[in-house]
């Protein structure tokens, strides 16, 4: 992804925090957050009870009530990091956390669409493990502006690791 991508996401989100007030930005980073599970949840709800019930799953699926809980309160996490990245010192490397910050959550919002959506497993398994890799650079950058926020996203990046196994397993089931 280019720069220009998530250029005008780390504009707004980088704003000195003297001139946004830390809880109108903590209810925007919520805001945020759950619009990417909206969309999500938009792409994936008829593909969950239609074509995805037939399709070979790896035997490590777990039931689909597990998905719903487990990314409601990964989402909350995602918000919260990214707010307490935001509230620090403005820097060099705090810009950098926000423009991956700003990386992860449009590749988290393409993955449903594609993978859900246009049933693209093979481009799926592309964004989710570039999504995964935009998790670690945003915990390794981001561990140097507030560490506390960098290890609340290690849940995130574990559970989108493991389902990466799940669509790449999913791709190799159904050719």
């Amino acid at each position: 992804m280019n720069d220009a991508g998530t250029k005008g996401v780390t504009t707004v989100m980088t704003k000195s925090v003297r001139t946004t007030s830390p809880w109108l930005a903590l209810l925007g980073f919520f805001i945020l957050s759950y619009a990417v599970a909206a969309l999500g949840g938009l792409s994936t709800a008829a593909s969950v009870k239609g074509w995805y019930t037939e399709i070979n799953k790896p035997s490590w699926t777990p039931p689909n009530v597990v998905f719903g809980p487990v990314w409601t309160i990964l989402y909350g996490l995602i918000a919260w990091s990214g707010w307490r990245f935001w509230k620090r010192h403005a820097s060099n490397t705090r810009t950098s956390t926000l423009r991956l910050f700003a990386m992860q959550m449009v590749l988290n919002a393409l993955w449903s669409p594609v993978f859900f959506g246009a049933q693209q497993y093979l481009a799926g398994a592309v964004v989710i493990v570039a999504l995964a890799l935009s998790i670690a650079a945003l915990i390794a950058v981001g561990r140097r502006v507030d560490a506390v926020a960098a290890w609340t996203l290690v849940p995130y990046l574990l559970w989108v690791l493991y389902a990466s196994t799940l669509n790449i397993g999913i791709f190799v089931l159904n050719p």
